[in-house]
């Protein structure tokens, strides 16, 4: 009988030790596409006026990574970086 329970410890932990690791993976990414953004499309700290006003869905998706929400934040990042004509870098996971 202790067996059966020990599979289900098991059954019910596996995947919530994955669902972390894919977190992890998630923010890591969210963080690189952070990077890059900041990098070659916008960044409010750069003196420079190449640089154009901050894009307020940009802007609400790098605080969507900030804030843990990388679910939010990596669709409207990966497509401002592939608008800009930039490689995305490899997943994780």
């Amino acid at each position: 009988m202790k067996t059966g329970w020990i599979f289900v410890a098991v059954g019910v932990l596996l995947p919530l030790a994955a669902s972390a690791q894919d977190a992890g993976a998630d923010t890591h990414y969210c963080a690189e596409l952070t990077r890059l953004y900041r990098t070659y499309i916008n960044n409010p700290e750069d003196p420079r006026p190449t640089f154009a006003s901050p894009n307020v869905t940009h802007e609400a998706a790098i605080a969507s990574c900030k804030s843990g929400n990388t679910a939010a934040g990596i669709p409207a990042l990966e497509q401002a970086l592939r608008d800009n004509k930039l490689t995305l870098p490899k997943r994780a996971g």
